[in-house]
């Protein structure tokens, strides 16, 4: 059963018309994952396929998908009306959504296409493009819905807490494992046995945990290795609860901290902090890009940083549980009440093969941002 209730969905389809009414359009297709779910619950992996959401205002959802997902759409999902199209040599699901959008009396109307998104490939949508020439006006609405997404409702916000608590979890877990000896495998699996047991979900992306070199790596990488005395082993991981997501991120020093890292840690918190002041309604992203950077300049550490120090978090499918906005320079996105944003504070220095980092989960309010987890990113030695 979806997660929400028909009067939490109700109010995100409203939303969502209203939008549409402001963008002059008469129907959307909707093919990220994230907007599926949002919408309808629609929870599944299937839009590595093609499958697309037919948004009209005022009308009954039309889900076109493979017969693999449409019992998933039965059971996790509002939509009233699945179709269904069928594997073969000569399959093109995209004729198929064109026709199905004529039938729907959305000819020669002005539709809106999530052409953004991992639910639909370079390759289909070229075939998308052709086969509604002459059939409606396709026009990109990929950034409709994720405003709209990124403003948690109180329900929401249940689920962010609880993946938080997850998040909180999974971080004891490994501050609990990682010692001298200890190979990275039983920290990540401590890690993962922390969310799952308690009720968590699979994260949108991998954990990236890598350890002396790759500690200064901000992706996940297969192949593991057993903690050197001393060691450096950097971690960034996530709480999941109903595919929404809280996140952390923390450079440990295993068996002692050098002078180096003790520094860079004083700067990397004081970024930290200047960063979470910014999280107020009315800035902006790029303000908290500014602080971050303003930090980082004036410790001359510049070049070692990054040109963006965290996004806008909730329920995200894989590859990725980064959503949008992100925090860079000069983006003028603003800050309301209820987004949840992780904010990470990244340095790696290549030149001494020093890394340093530490993030963490933050939901706006009216005023000050309220931390929901990391909070021992402070912690510097682990024995």
């Amino acid at each position: 059963m979806p997660h929400f209730t028909v009067e939490e969905f109700a109010r995100r389809r409203r939303l969502v018309e209203d939008a549409m009414a402001a963008a002059g359009l008469d129907g959307l297709l909707v093919f990220a994952q994230e907007s599926h779910y949002w919408l309808t619950g629609f929870d599944s992996f299937g839009f590595c396929f093609f499958q697309s959401l037919v948004v009209r205002p005022g009308q009954p959802d039309v889900l076109l998908t493979r017969s693999a997902d449409l019992r998933q759409a039965q059971h996790t999902s509002t939509i009233p009306d699945i179709r269904v199209w069928v594997d073969g040599p000569e399959a093109n699901p995209a004729a198929d959504l064109a026709r199905l959008a004529q039938d729907l009396g959305l000819a020669g109307r002005r539709i809106g296409v999530e052409f953004d998104s991992y639910g639909l490939t370079a390759a289909n949508g070229r075939r998308l493009e052709q086969a509604f020439a002459g059939v409606a006006d396709l026009v990109d609405a990929s950034l409709l819905v994720p405003p709209l997404r990124a403003v948690k409702s109180a329900d929401e916000l249940a689920y962010v807490r609880r993946a938080a608590a997850l998040c909180d979890a999974a971080h004891d877990a490994a501050l609990d494992e990682i010692r001298p000896g200890a190979d990275e495998g039983a920290i990540l699996a401590r890690q993962h046995d922390a969310v799952f047991r308690g009720g968590g979900d699979y994260p949108g992306n991998e954990f990236i945990l890598g350890s002396g070199r790759d500690a200064l790596l901000c992706r996940h990488k297969s192949g593991r290795r057993v903690l050197d005395n001393p060691d450096q082993i950097t971690l960034e991981f996530a709480g999941a609860y109903r595919r929404y997501h809280a996140a952390a991120m923390h450079t440990v020093c295993v068996g002692q901290a050098t002078e180096r890292h003790r520094g860079y840690q004083a700067v990397v918190l004081e970024a930290l902090e200047a960063c979470a002041s910014e999280l107020r309604p009315g800035r902006t992203a790029g303000d908290v890009f500014a602080a971050h950077a303003r930090v980082f300049d004036a410790a001359g550490l510049g070049r070692h940083r990054l040109n963006a120090c965290g996004y806008s978090l909730g329920a995200r499918f894989a590859p990725s549980w980064m959503d949008t906005p992100m925090f860079y320079a000069d983006n003028p996105f603003v800050l309301v009440p209820n987004m949840v944003m992780f904010v990470h504070m990244i340095l790696m220095d290549s030149d001494n093969g020093t890394a340093m980092c530490a993030g963490r989960t933050y939901l706006l309010t009216d005023g000050a941002a309220d931390m929901l987890c990391g909070r021992r990113v402070t912690e510097l030695l682990a024995a």
